[in-house]
């Protein structure tokens, strides 16, 4: 056999060789993979968990809300609405309450604010009332305008211009949003937009409006469906960051924003 016939079967020989650990390695991977082909979840598709449909702890709650195990007790907070007239929560006392603490100065705020106004479209009445309480230090005056500039029809006006009700009510961020029942207890939260009119989260607030405060309680911490829309939504804004955009504030009360709106 010349050299150049022994170099040519050594080749065939290598190649059938590394065809046969290819095959192999294929084989081994099926096995491991249960034979599936990979799933791409950008595309739709879904596990078969969840084609299932959600458990029966989960399906409550299919809204952006975190439901509390058991009702809370709040702290009186002090707000004015459009006209100047000093009020509290207890003025809304026997509805269910979705209480939005933002500013116009908050970019997260501004985005959500027209399905909130949708929301309280629908819903809104003896049962629910959406109330977006503003704590524009510039006062009501910036929250008019930015009403009217993106048409704003079905919310009234509600501002604290002290601040002070977000620090009392623990809000880490805006937006922050309060379930608050019946009794005026808040029953869950939400830090960051949403979009508050899907079809979804009306049929959660229906359900929250048609339950009594205390005798079908089955509110679950660790009830968390996500944001409602398949879509983008900005992050809620910190009070530290956010703070200074908002033309009113000065040095002095600046650091309050983190101290419970407590003045020196």
């Amino acid at each position: 056999m010349t050299s150049l016939r022994r170099r040519y079967v050594g080749s065939a020989i290598g190649a059938v060789c590394g065809l046969v650990i290819a095959v192999a390695i294929i084989g081994l991977l099926e096995q491991l993979g249960g034979g599936h082909e990979p799933r791409s979840f950008a595309r739709g598709d879904v596990s078969p968990e969840m084609a299932a449909g959600p458990s029966p702890a989960s399906q409550e709650s299919t809204a952006v809300m975190s439901l509390h195990d058991a009702p809370r007790t709040l702290p009186e907070i002090r707000f004015a609405d459009g006209s100047g007239r000093a009020l509290t929560l207890g003025a809304f006392q026997g509805k269910v309450i979705l209480l939005n603490i933002w500013a116009t100065w908050c970019g997260p705020c501004r985005e959500e604010m027209p399905t909130l106004d949708r929301l309280q479209s629908r819903l809104g009445g003896p049962d629910f009332e959406v109330v977006a309480l503003s704590i524009d230090r510039a006062g009501i005056g910036v929250v008019t305008d930015f009403f009217d500039e993106i048409g704003i029809n079905h919310l009234a006006k509600y501002i604290d211009e002290s601040g002070k009700a977000a620090g009392q009510l623990k809000a880490v961020g805006l937006p922050t949003t309060l379930l608050i029942d019946r009794e005026g207890r808040e029953i869950g939260r939400h830090v960051g937009p949403a979009e508050w009119d899907t079809p979804e989260m009306m049929t959660f607030f229906e359900q929250q409006i048609s339950r009594s405060s205390d005798a079908s309680w089955t509110g679950r911490a660790s009830t968390w469906a996500g944001h409602p829309a398949n879509r983008s939504l900005a992050p809620p804004s910190l009070p530290a960051a956010l703070v200074d955009h908002d033309p009113a504030v000065t040095d002095a009360t600046r650091s309050s924003a983190l101290t419970g709106g407590k003045y020196s």
